[in-house]
């Protein structure tokens, strides 16, 4: 528990600084062991403006036996994608108390390639 404990008081500390406007929303990364999670969030109104995960339809199918960077890697371009989609352009990055490296690292080189801003 203390390694978890360890990244949800970085976190803590991470939220302090990084808040989502309309102009500007919060891309909030998320991973478990088998999956990664990738939220767009407005934290003035509090509404999630996209979500997307390995287990969306589009990305599941893409990557149903791949590596797990190779998954993160599609799940940023697919986040990227639909900010496009919704006109949002940039985004501040909350890496979620995790280090940036690894799957987290290649989640947000991704989402930038593919056009997001941050």
């Amino acid at each position: 528990m203390d390694k978890e404990l360890s990244r949800l008081r970085r976190h803590r500390r991470i939220r302090k600084t990084v808040e989502g406007t309309p102009e500007r929303p919060r891309l909030s990364v998320f991973r478990s062991l088998k999956h990664i999670y990738a939220q767009v969030i407005d934290d003035s109104t509090g509404k999630t403006l996209v979500a997307v995960s390995t287990l969306t339809e589009s990305v599941k199918s893409a990557t149903a036996e791949s590596v797990k960077i190779d998954a993160a890697k599609a799940v940023g371009k697919h986040v990227a994608e639909v900010c496009k989609e919704r006109g949002i352009a940039k985004v501040v990055f909350d890496r979620g108390g995790y280090l940036y490296h690894g799957r987290v690292k290649a989640l947000a080189d991704a989402a930038r390639e593919a056009g997001l801003s941050f």
